[in-house]
C-alpha cells in the first residue's frame, strides 16, 4: 500500500509546481509551452551604509519569446521587471528608529536603472529588521540589472516618523513634506497639515521648527525667518498669520524657503526638520534635505487653509 501513496505524493507535488509557475496552454498540434526557468537569487557581500546592507538580488530568468503555445501576462510584464533586492537594517543606536532606504538597481555597465524607496518602521536598539524592494517597471530595451546598492539612508525617531499614507496617527493630525521645487538656487518645500481625525483642529501662525543633523542633533547658527521676503520675492508675498480652523478632512499648507548660495565658509546641510504644528502639538520629524549653503537663513510661511 505504500507504493501508491508515494506515487500520489509525487503527482500532487508535480501539480503544485505547475500551479506555482503559471498555466501553460497547448497550441495547435498539441505541443505545450516550454516552462520558464525559476528566478535566480544571488547572495551579495555588501558592506552597507548607515546600518543598511543588501543581502541578495533576485533576477527573473531569461524567457523565450512568447508564441501561440505560451501564456504570458502582459500586465505583469508592463508593470514589474521581477527584479527584487533583499536588505537588512540594523539599529546600532540607543533609540527605536524608523528608516527610509533608497536602493539603486545597477546594470552590468554601471548605469543606474531605477531608484526605489522602502520604509522600515520601529527598529529597536540592537535589533535587525529585514525587507525587500522591487525595481518595478524597467524599459524593455534596458540592460539587464546585475547589482543593487544602498544609495541613501535616513532615520528618524520612530515616535516622530510621519504617518504612513492612508493612516491617521492618534493625534488625528498628519504632518508631511513634499519634494518641493528648485530653480536657480532657490528652494521651496511645502509642509502639509491634514486633519484626519474626528474633531476640529485650530492652528495660528507659523509651524514651530527645530533643525536636525544626520545624527538627529540640533543644528545651531541658522536664523529661522517668519516669511520669505528676506530670501526672495519669487515665492509670493508674505501673508499675515491667520487663525485656521480645520474640520475633519480639511488641510492647511505652509512652506520652507531658502537659497543654497555658497560664498565664504563651509556650506550647511540640514537633512531633518522637527515640526510642531503649534505649541504643545506632537512633533513630527520630516526629511526635506535643506542645502542651505552659507546663507545661514531659512524662511517659513504661515499656515493657510488649503484650497480644494
Amino acid at each position: 500500500m505504500r507504493r501508491p501513496a508515494v506515487l500520489l505524493s509525487t503527482v500532487a507535488a508535480t501539480a503544485l509546481l505547475l500551479t506555482a509557475c503559471g498555466t501553460a496552454r497547448t497550441g495547435a498540434g498539441g505541443s505545450g509551452a516550454r516552462a520558464s526557468a525559476p528566478p535566480s537569487r544571488t547572495q551579495i557581500d555588501d558592506p552597507g551604509k548607515d546600518g543598511v546592507r543588501i543581502t541578495s538580488l533576485t533576477l527573473p530568468s531569461a524567457s523565450p519569446s512568447p508564441t501561440r503555445s505560451a501564456s504570458v501576462s502582459a500586465d505583469r510584464l508592463a508593470t514589474d521587471s521581477g527584479v527584487v533586492a533583499s536588505f537588512e537594517v540594523t539599529n546600532e543606536g540607543t533609540k527605536t528608529l524608523t528608516y527610509s532606504v533608497v536602493v539603486t538597481f545597477v546594470s552590468s555597465d554601471g548605469g543606474a536603472m531605477a531608484n526605489q524607496t522602502a520604509t522600515v518602521r520601529d527598529v529597536g536598539p540592537g535589533k535587525t529588521a529585514r525587507g525587500t524592494v522591487r525595481a518595478g517597471q524597467l524599459p524593455s530595451a534596458a540592460p539587464r540589472v546585475t547589482q543593487a546598492k544602498v544609495l541613501k539612508v535616513t532615520k528618524v525617531p520612530a515616535d516622530e516618523a510621519p504617518a504612513e499614507p492612508g493612516t491617521c496617527p492618534g493625534s488625528g493630525i498628519r504632518v508631511s513634506v513634499d519634494k518641493g521645487d528648485a530653480a536657480m538656487g532657490l528652494r521651496v518645500v511645502g509642509l502639509h497639515l491634514d486633519n484626519c481625525g474626528t474633531r476640529k483642529y485650530t492652528v495660528e501662525g507659523y509651524p514651530l521648527l527645530e533643525l536636525l543633523d544626520g545624527d538627529l542633533k540640533t543644528v545651531h547658527g541658522i536664523k529661522i525667518l517668519h516669511g520669505s521676503s528676506e530670501i526672495t520675492t519669487s515665492a509670493g508675498p508674505d501673508e499675515q498669520p491667520r487663525l485656521v480652523t480645520l474640520s475633519p478632512g480639511e488641510s492647511a499648507n505652509a512652506a520652507l524657503v531658502w537659497r543654497n548660495t555658497t560664498e565664504s565658509g563651509a556650506p550647511v546641510n540640514v537633512p531633518h526638520v522637527r515640526v510642531r504644528a503649534k505649541t504643545g502639538a506632537d512633533p513630527v520629524t520630516v526629511t526635506p534635505d535643506l542645502d542651505l549653503g552659507t546663507t545661514g537663513k531659512l524662511g517659513v510661511k504661515p499656515w493657510a487653509k488649503a484650497e480644494h
